[in-house]
């Protein structure tokens, strides 16, 4: 993404049910921003470490996974890594809506709540039925109403 005209690059961890882990945006894609973000990732996830890692073909990728995560299968190949690219399409959404990001700053302190946000009104259609798929939906709006609700009320 461009923000002010300069190149960002939007990292994103994804599990392999498609929900979002995890968002940094930095303005470098070496080895040293692939480890701090697999680093990051690690320290959200309490320390468990993957069996395995896919990513896209990115050289810096593989010295990066080795020094943080070394126990780790490490997998790159073309269109293993769609569940991540497919996870960007809301956020490129939102990005034209909100007429881009003004800083770096300010499309990290949007992206992390939104992803969380956008995880739970989401649920994961590939092996839901319609009826189920609305009962989930509904279950996460009566949700989302108590928790804002009683937000109100303190």
């Amino acid at each position: 993404m461009k923000i002010r005209g300069k190149r960002h690059w939007l990292w994103r961890a994804v599990d392999q049910h498609g929900v979002v882990l995890d968002i940094l945006v930095q303005e470098r894609r070496d080895q040293v921003a692939a480890e701090r973000f697999l680093r990051r990732v690690l320290d959200g996830e309490a320390g468990a470490e993957p069996r395995v890692v896919i990513t896209d073909k990115l050289a810096s990728y593989p010295p990066a996974s080795r020094r943080a995560l070394p126990n780790s299968e490490h997998r790159r190949h073309k269109g293993l890594n769609n569940r991540a690219e497919n996870s960007h399409l809301p956020t490129r959404k939102r990005e034209r809506i909100l007429q881009r990001f003004k800083s770096a700053e300010h499309a990290q302190r949007f992206l992390v709540p939104f992803s969380a946000v956008s995880n739970h009104f989401r649920p994961r259609r590939h092996r839901l039925t319609a009826s189920t798929y609305r009962q989930f939906r509904a279950q996460a709006h009566t949700a989302w109403q108590d928790v804002t609700q009683a937000g109100v009320r303190h």
